[in-house]
């Protein structure tokens, strides 16, 4: 599919290149052939002067016929000039007798008088240029002067000018047509990753929801094959457990989809994010607490900065979306630390604040994260080692591999970045820079609050 869209593109750049060129050698040859032309009348007409200027007249009385021109005097030099330019020149009399010729063999061609220029037709290979002009002494007509200059002075450059153009229009079509394939190929690249991604999210999310559907239609049969009350009360419940995760599955997705298409913004009301820490510690140190985890937040404020500030630690942005975002670290760092580990086990939120942003970090002491995991650990559905999942347990790995991509989504709505450091058996730190509220003014020394 992404090869025939290729071709097809580069097979457009090519004809829509041909035609633009195709119509800038049209107006190229014309233009070039309309100024050769002009240029040839223009010399006609200049030796039309010339000739004008050099003819010998000679007096008679009216009686005799009146004044009458000297042939052989006017043109004994004329012939040699106009010869070295490809130009003949014929005399006329005045009833339009041929009297004098730089023709070998003069061409039998009516006398007409034109004194713009005028292509005649000898032959399909012979064509000349001609200008005719009455000469006339005040009332008397001396005669007709007939300039011609063969047709190959236009034709020879034109020729060439056409194979140019032939040539060159040819090598630009055939560069388009390279440079286009490249290009395309270039182009196509961001949407055949795109398509694989989604080709891959829809398997994934396929594959995530037909798990929970296919266990709810195995409870369901289970209850109806059963007239036991206290079995269908139980395959309900379970029924009621797998409907929740698919609701929860599904929300997700849809929240991704509105990141992804820019539906979902924050509202953007000013938030203290210290505030924030502690009411969602408040609702995770029960489930630390059965998990044997010991969880602190520590909040310290810069040198000299005013800890009684309101606005110290406040953010742009919105108070669902950040607490979501801050539940799903926190849950994680709980999961992968209540592991067999040997370590002390605790997971430790700290808030700091820096010039210009808020930093987050939340680090805790359980198995750690693969290197070789890390540059994918945003990505959708991905999971690491499920070995590793069963071993600790982590929401991480045995969830929907949708909760560290929700966070990703959240924290770049909020014009903020996000870092993870990890050793595997040695513990995970997230930093989360979230862009400050006000700038930092400082009055006092540095103060740091009790852990929680």
């Amino acid at each position: 599919m992404f090869k025939a869209t290729r071709r097809r593109l580069t097979l457009w750049y090519a004809a829509v290149t041909a035609v633009l060129l195709l119509c800038f050698a049209t107006g190229v040859y014309f233009y070039v052939r309309s100024t050769l032309i002009d240029r040839m009348d223009d010399t006609l007409k200049h030796v039309v002067e010339v000739v004008e200027r050099s003819l010998i007249v000679e007096p008679f009385p009216a009686s005799e016929g009146g004044d009458r021109l000297n042939v052989e005097a006017s043109f004994r030099h004329n012939g040699d000039v106009v010869e070295a330019d490809h130009i003949d020149l014929e005399w006329f009399s005045p009833t339009g007798q041929l009297l004098w010729s730089t023709f070998d063999q003069p061409p039998t061609l009516p006398l007409q008088l034109n004194r713009h220029g005028q292509t005649i037709h000898l032959s399909p290979d012979h064509l000349l240029r001609q200008v005719t002009k009455r000469i006339e002494r005040g009332r008397q007509v001396l005669g007709y002067l007939r300039v011609s200059h063969p047709w190959f002075e236009v034709t020879k450059p034109i020729q060439q000018l056409i194979f140019d153009l032939t040539l060159g229009t040819l090598a630009m079509i055939g560069g388009v047509a390279g440079i286009g394939w490249l290009l395309s190929g270039l182009a196509m690249q961001p949407i055949g990753e795109s398509y694989q991604q989604l080709k891959q999210f829809t398997a994934d999310a396929s594959h995530e929801l037909r798990n929970p559907i296919a266990m709810i239609q195995a409870n369901v049969q289970t209850a109806l094959s059963y007239g036991d009350p206290q079995m269908q009360h139980h395959q309900l419940q379970v029924v009621e457990r797998l409907t929740q995760r698919l609701g929860r599955l599904v929300n997700d997705l849809l929240f991704l989809a509105r990141s992804d298409s820019g539906i979902l913004q924050p509202t953007g009301q000013a938030l203290p994010l210290d505030a924030l820490l502690i009411e969602v510690l408040e609702e995770q140190r029960l489930v630390a607490a059965q998990a044997g985890v010991a969880l602190s937040l520590q909040i310290s404020t810069p040198n000299g900065a005013d800890c009684e500030d309101e606005t110290l630690f406040a953010v742009q942005g919105d108070w669902d979306q950040l607490a979501r975002m801050l539940t799903n670290l926190i849950s994680n760092a709980l999961d992968s630390t209540r592991s067999h580990s040997p370590h002390p086990q605790a997971v430790t939120v700290t808030l700091t604040r820096r010039s210009l942003h808020l930093v987050i970090e939340i680090a805790d002491t359980g198995i750690g994260i693969p290197a070789a995991a890390l540059p994918h650990l945003f990505d959708r559905f991905y999971r690491v080692d499920p070995a590793r999942s069963r071993q600790s347990g982590s929401t991480i790995t045995t969830g929907t591999g949708l909760g560290l991509a929700i966070v990703r989504a959240i924290v770049d709505q909020h014009q903020g970045e996000i870092t993870v450091q990890s050793q595997p058996d040695h513990g995970t730190t997230f930093t989360i820079l979230l862009p400050a509220l006000t700038p930092l003014t400082l009055n006092h020394p540095s103060k740091t609050a009790p852990g929680l």
